[in-house]
């Protein structure tokens, strides 16, 4: 028996409309599931940048406290970790208070991923006690609170709670991620210090630029 003619277009719209939700949701989970902070430099930016780094000694941690970068800065009713959090995950849910309810947070650091919202913690690149140490001493506590809840610049990024832990507030002269993700990462940190005029003691600028030859 032959099917009316509109009742085959009616189906073939249908089946259109599926294919094509079912395309949008797989494109926005698989730039979910990929999210990267913005903003990250190229080599050769990143180069440039490191070249005009100013080198100096580290200095003093006399005075620092995480309470001097006051985070996390709440703007459009979700705080700037929660906002990293439906950024950087996969298939996030959310409550009325912002906070994701179920996911999943891939690690860049250690290529571990977790469905559990407390291990998926936000690391700052550049960490707050490296920050100190290298000119945000001298800054307002309002450019610290900027600093700590960056979400312009290539400052926060999803990492495990171990990987987080492991990296503490060492710079690239002490600590890196796994090596596929090293080339990127040296391109985050030397973008974060050089926007916010930071400095880099030589071991850290040798670090900085060794990372960018061998795996840039």
């Amino acid at each position: 028996m032959l099917r009316p003619p509109t009742y085959r277009r009616t189906r073939w719209l249908a089946a259109t409309v599926v294919a094509c939700v079912a395309a949008l949701l797989a494109a926005l989970l698989g730039s979910a599931a990929t999210a990267a902070p913005p903003r990250i430099p190229s080599a050769a930016t990143a180069q440039s940048e490191l070249n005009q780094l100013r080198v100096a000694p580290e200095g003093s941690m006399a005075g620092y406290s995480r309470s001097e970068f006051p985070h996390w800065r709440s703007s459009g009713g979700c705080t700037a970790r929660q906002t990293v959090l439906q950024r950087d995950g996969s298939n996030v849910q959310v409550g009325s208070n912002c906070q994701p309810t179920s996911g999943s947070w891939y690690s860049q650091y250690d290529n571990t991923t977790t469905s559990t919202v407390s291990q998926a913690t936000i690391d700052h690149v550049v960490p707050l006690a490296e920050a100190w140490r290298s000119g945000a001493n001298s800054w307002s506590q309002q450019r610290r609170a900027d600093f700590a809840n960056d979400l312009y610049w290539p400052q926060l990024i999803v990492a495990s709670s171990s990987s987080n832990s492991s990296k503490g507030d060492q710079d690239p002269a002490d600590w890196m991620p796994r090596t596929e993700y090293r080339c990127t990462y040296t391109r985050m940190w030397i973008r974060v210090k050089h926007t916010y005029d930071l400095t880099a003691d030589s071991a850290e600028r040798n670090a900085l630029q060794s990372a960018l030859n061998t795996y840039c």
